[in-house]
């Protein structure tokens, strides 16, 4: 039996400064205005009432702003009593004139402020939040949550079980569609609940050890693949995305995508024990008299009624569960263990591209591939370096919380690159008499497979035992053709629960030429980054081991990084790698077949990657598994 849980979080931001720019046009900035306190309590009151209507139950997430509104705590705690709504925290929803009169700042991002201001803040709201409500929250929330400050929180004020800890790729793209004033880079972490590391937010917990003390949800539920090729805040289940995206029929007022978006994080459940989950966390300044993105208030409204009326029909049939956050905290961490990932077969479902991607997120590394490009690896982020990024004013890094990558197609230009040089990917090429196809030009589609490990119950960090699984993404058999020979290929990638490695088993047959055979070189190419602008490569080092001896000593060759396009190889190479100590991160390639030629590939200022990789020779009817291994550099 599968479940779909639905986290509806409601925030009273009675100074909401994106709709003072609005419902303040030609007047003196004053985010106190009594209208736009009053009207954003009313907006408030709508959004619970309509919650209500259709039989949701809500968390509460009080800002500090509303806490001074008699009339906002009274709202909450009746409805906390009449309802079972959660009363949260917000750490959103700073902005007001006692906020600012007492801390002298414009700022508002919790995350960006020095760390001494963070644990000032948080104490002055979780301390006014006692006072009002005579309990301590047992959920808070951010757009984004730094290690550090949940550390603190979860120190200070242990209630708390779950927050609203990042928002779904935010990052460069968001940026430029911000007329570049979204000056809040979260790039790179999960996109469905997870355990936050004590090291990093982004990266999960892979033990006790590691566990914050919280279960942490997204801000919002996005669209795993319209949001990863465009910008984000277009694309997601908050009908302010969908509205801002113009996704819907302007006659009728009509936004099916939000439906489909919807179901397809239910399909979810196929493929995660059962389970799937989705989430709407909002505020009132959207939802302004005055319209917003060229939609008046009626549409606004209509919009809003209509999704929580979907929500409503879906839990009438027993298709969802709404709970709160702090439900959730408890439903998510009896369902899930450290080490089982997140798997999200995406097709598009806007665009008509049949184009389809699939996301891995475990302890260990994010991962996706994109069947457009034959299978290619185009995203990865390796969560076993579990690298510690403190962010905020004082740390030198005062805007940047994104998780690093090591491939990126977005910002690192992928397969297709513009004018030279090469693009971050895992890919593969085959070549017969001169010719070459790389499977990125390759268009193809998937579907997913879980096998249970053929070995008894492994113990699972102390959460007693369970068979883990492998998750095979088969990808459909593509044709190559070449002057003089054509073949079928057959991929299979495959990712082992509690393992950092991603094996890519590539099969060839149907060859027309039953005697020919065929090269084959599996690379990968990479670099480090959190933007689409460089970094300096100066400490990268890149290596091949040899074969191992007898007495366990190998060949081992070096290539310190001098931007001088500089290439080796080894014949019988057991591993090709890089060690890249700006993200602590270690990364290497092995490959099934003993006599292949490793090769490693410095890159150049004009194109500043690096390459590992394998070629072989193959015959009708033979395969070949390369592994792509990732660890922590120390």
């Amino acid at each position: 039996m599968s479940e779909f849980i639905v986290n509806i979080i409601h925030r009273p931001e009675l100074a909401p400064e994106y709709a003072e720019k609005v419902t303040g046009s030609g007047k003196k900035e004053n985010i106190g205005r009594s209208d736009l306190r009053d009207e954003s309590l009313d907006i408030f009151r709508f959004q619970q009432e309509t919650a209500h209507k259709n039989g949701l139950k809500t968390t509460i997430q009080m800002t500090y702003a509303s806490m001074f509104s008699d009339e906002a705590v009274a709202l909450a705690k009746e409805h906390h009593e009449k309802y079972g709504d959660e009363i949260g925290l917000s750490l959103l929803g700073l902005p007001c004139p006692q906020f600012r009169e007492k801390y002298h700042t414009r700022e508002f991002c919790i995350w960006m402020f020095s760390m001494e201001d963070k644990k000032a803040i948080v104490d002055d709201v979780f301390g006014m939040f006692h006072e009002k409500f005579g309990f301590w929250p047992k959920s808070t929330s951010s757009y984004y949550l730094d290690a550090d400050l949940i550390n603190y929180i979860k120190a200070a004020y242990p209630s708390v079980q779950c927050a609203v800890a990042t928002c779904w790729e935010e990052g460069p793209k968001a940026y430029h569609t911000c007329n570049n004033s979204w000056y809040t880079f979260m790039d790179g972490g999960p996109w469905a609940p997870w355990i936050p590391s004590k090291q990093n937010t982004h990266a999960p917990a892979s033990c006790p050890g590691e566990d914050s003390g919280i279960v942490a949800i997204p801000h919002l539920s996005r669209d795993l693949l319209a949001c990863y090729d465009g910008n984000g805040s277009n694309f997601g289940t908050h009908p302010q995305n969908v509205l801002r995206g113009m996704i819907y029929d302007t006659k009728t007022w009509e936004f099916p995508y939000y439906y489909n978006l919807v179901d397809q994080y239910r399909s979810l459940a196929k493929y995660n024990n059962g389970y799937a989950y989705n989430m709407m966390f909002v505020g009132p300044g959207w939802l302004n008299k005055m319209g917003r993105w060229e939609a008046p208030y009626e549409l606004l409204k209509k919009s809003y009624e209509d999704g929580m009326k979907y929500y409503g029909d879906l839990k009438k049939q027993g298709l969802l569960t709404d709970m709160t956050m702090e439900e959730f905290a408890g439903y998510f961490r009896a369902k899930k263990s450290y080490n089982e990932p997140e798997c999200a077969p995406w097709r598009d479902i806007l665009y008509g591209s049949d184009k389809q991607l699939f996301w891995y997120c475990d302890a260990n590394m994010r991962a996706c591939i994109n069947m457009d490009q034959g299978g290619a690896l185009v995203d990865l982020r390796n969560y076993a370096a579990k690298q510690r990024i403190p962010v905020g004013v004082g740390t030198g890094n005062p805007v940047d919380a994104s998780y690093p990558f090591l491939i990126q197609e977005k910002y690192r230009a992928g397969y297709f690159t513009h004018y030279a040089g090469a693009g971050t990917v895992r890919s593969a090429v085959f070549s017969h008499d001169g010719q070459e196809a790389n499977l990125c030009q390759c268009r193809t589609h998937a579907t997913l497979q879980e096998e249970e490990l053929d070995t008894e119950d492994l113990l699972c960090c102390g959460e007693g035992t369970r068979k883990m699984k492998v998750h095979r993404l088969v990808i459909d058999p593509v044709q190559i053709e070449f002057s003089g020979l054509s073949f079928k290929v057959q991929t299979t990638v495959s990712f082992k629960e509690g393992d950092s490695s991603i094996a890519m088993t590539r099969r060839v047959y149907d060859f027309s030429d039953p005697d020919a055979k065929v090269g084959l070189n599996e690379y990968m190419t990479a670099c480090y980054g959190t933007t689409e602008y460089t970094q300096d490569m100066t400490g990268v080092t890149l290596g091949i081991n040899g074969e191992k001896r007898p007495d366990g000593s190998f060949v081992q060759r070096f290539l310190n990084y001098q931007y001088k396009d500089r290439k080796d190889a080894l014949e019988g190479a057991s591993c090709v790698w890089a060690s890249v100590p700006q993200i602590q991160t270690r990364v290497c390639m092995e490959c099934s077949r003993k006599e292949a030629e490793g090769y490693i590939e410095e890159g150049y200022a004009f194109s500043p990657m690096f390459t590992l990789g394998y070629r072989t020779e193959l015959a009708d009817g033979e395969e070949v598994t390369t592994w792509l291994r990732l660890a922590k550099e120390n």
